[in-house]
């Protein structure tokens, strides 16, 4: 199987042709160039991602397909808007990494404190996301770390800081991880959280080191 990582890079480029109104195949390849591989692009003809016609010469993004491309682009480009307006300097290379590790909450509050660009540095449309549909003007799933968190409250964790790499697998092998949502029972003497239905103590250090999105579930 192809990594992941080079078929969003094709993607994107059928996004782009996408965004062109074209769907030739040749076009496609020669824009690939010496990045062209038959195989990942049958890969994502499998995957229910682009349609192939090659009899006619034609290629172009399902309706899957373009859910995901649009993710990735919306991503990349609110990615190039903050870096280059934020930070300034070179953001190109720093927003293709950013696109592929990014959760779609954190794209969406960053499109928010943007306040939600149209256009990115290089005058590309950015994809809408619910955020820019509903208007909102503040990010509603900030992130905090569980000791703000009141007692009884659920949030899913966005990222674990630990000081060492030994205390990062304690915590993986506990379930306590991106993604996971975690409830609090208790935050006295010593945190409490239940976790993958287990309740885990945890010291004040260790659970300041975890961030969660704040309001984001239930378990």
């Amino acid at each position: 199987m192809t990594d992941r990582h080079d078929k969003d890079e094709y993607l994107e480029e059928l996004w782009h042709l996408y965004e062109e109104n074209k769907d030739s195949l040749c076009v496609f390849k020669n824009l690939m160039g010496e990045e062209y591989n038959d195989q990942l692009l049958q890969e994502l003809v499998t995957e229910g991602l682009v349609r192939l016609d090659e009899v006619n010469e034609r290629i172009s993004l399902t309706r899957k397909g373009e859910a995901a491309a649009r993710k990735l682009i919306r991503a990349h480009r609110l990615a190039e808007r903050m870096l280059n307006d934020v930070l300034g300097g070179d953001f190109e290379k720093a927003a293709c990494e950013f696109e592929h590790t990014i959760t779609p909450e954190l794209v969406d509050s960053i499109c928010i404190l943007l306040g939600h660009p149209r256009k990115c540095p290089h005058g590309m449309s950015i994809p809408k996301g619910e955020c820019c549909r509903n208007s909102l003007r503040v990010a509603n799933s900030s992130v905090v770390p569980i000791t703000e968190l009141k007692v009884g409250e659920t949030a899913k964790i966005a990222y674990v800081n630990c000081k060492n790499d030994s205390q990062l697998h304690k915590l993986d092998g506990l379930h306590i991880r991106p993604g996971v949502y975690i409830k609090l029972h208790q935050n006295y003497p010593a945190y409490v959280v239940e976790c993958e239905n287990s309740n885990i103590a945890l010291d004040d250090h260790v659970a300041a080191n975890i961030s969660v999105w704040k309001n984001s579930g239930s378990i």
